[in-house]
């Protein structure tokens, strides 16, 4: 158990390295990993079902006793990102399938390895483990109908068959997971440190076969898409953080707003992407599955190094950080 362990705290320290290397793999030698899209739906349920397990009763007390900063936060989120990606869209002009699956992107809860990301830059991580919880569960009512209103003048929006998709891979998991941590406690307390293994290689291979199946769209549209999910998740971090200063909220908050409204769950993406809109829909997450990981560090180790006081409530002050990398 103590070897898995630190495997699986290396692969959730080096995530980004090994999803840019397996990226790079499947993009070159595209065949071995074709027939790897069909499990995308499955492994992303996988990595939602280990997000249930790391939750806690906890986590959803900060929405009843300080609802203000999680509200404003989750707002945020679904107002910023999806209204950032249709602009980025239209001003670059991208073409319809990539522009939905911008669109997509945008429109997604937050993700967990933001948690971390938070915990690292010294930010709320108490507010950012309520908002990842809150906005993944407002996902299926949510994510929809941004979609249909923002992304239906690209492709057809199909938002009941989307609510059921989102449903099937984030709820189910995750109430399964909670209920499993329920049953068996020890259990699940004992495997905590093992999740972000099981999370990596999840993601990786999402990736590896969403590349291998575009590796001609990746050739053509590579530059721009790339450029895209980069200015929507500096637009994301940016307007998230300037939220806070209107709000006129503590730097703490302020920072776990920025990353959590900047880092999007692109798992989730890849797989709606892929079963709604089309494999070349699904790029922008995938681009975003690495960048996101490359940009929350930077931010993070930035903010380090600039402590401050955060308001965190108590049982949050012993909260272990168990990241499920998104």
């Amino acid at each position: 158990m103590r070897l898995l362990e630190t495997i699986s705290n290396l692969a959730g320290k080096y995530f980004a390295v090994w999803v840019i290397l397996v990226a790079a793999v499947a993009y070159f030698i595209p065949a071995p990993f074709l027939s790897l899209g069909a499990y995308i739906t499955i492994l992303l349920g996988v990595v939602m079902f280990g997000m249930g397990l790391t939750l806690k009763p906890v986590d959803f007390q900060l929405v009843l006793k300080k609802p203000l900063p999680v509200i404003t936060g989750v707002l945020a989120q679904f107002l910023i990102m999806p209204l950032g990606a249709f602009l980025i869209a239209y001003i670059l002009g991208l073409p319809a399938e990539l522009a939905a699956g911008l669109v997509l992107l945008g429109s997604v809860p937050g993700g967990t390895a933001s948690n971390v990301m938070v915990y690292l830059a010294k930010g709320n991580l108490a507010l950012s483990v309520a908002m990842t919880s809150l906005s993944t569960l407002l996902a299926p009512i949510a994510t929809p109908l941004i979609l249909l209103g923002l992304a239906g003048q690209w492709l057809p929006v199909d938002p009941v068959a989307m609510f059921l998709s989102i449903v099937q891979v984030i709820i189910l998991p995750i109430t399964l997971g909670l209920v499993i941590r329920k049953l068996f406690p020890g259990t699940v307390e004992k495997s905590l440190n093992v999740i972000p293994l099981i999370s990596v290689l999840a993601i990786i291979i999402i990736v590896s076969a969403v590349v291998s199946a575009n590796v001609a769209n990746i050739a053509s549209s590579g530059a721009i898409i790339f450029t895209a999910v980069i200015l929507h998740n500096l637009f994301g971090l940016g307007l998230g953080y300037g939220t806070g200063v209107l709000m006129r909220l503590d730097e703490g908050t302020r920072r776990a707003i920025s990353i959590e409204v900047g880092m999007q769950n692109s798992g989730l993406g890849v797989a709606l992407a892929t079963a709604h809109f089309g494999p070349l829909a699904a790029l922008p997450s995938v681009i975003a599955a690495v960048w996101h990981n490359i940009s929350g560090p930077i931010l993070a180790t930035f903010w380090s190094k600039k402590p401050v006081e955060v308001e965190v409530e108590e049982e949050y002050s012993r909260r272990s950080v168990t990241p499920t990398v998104r």
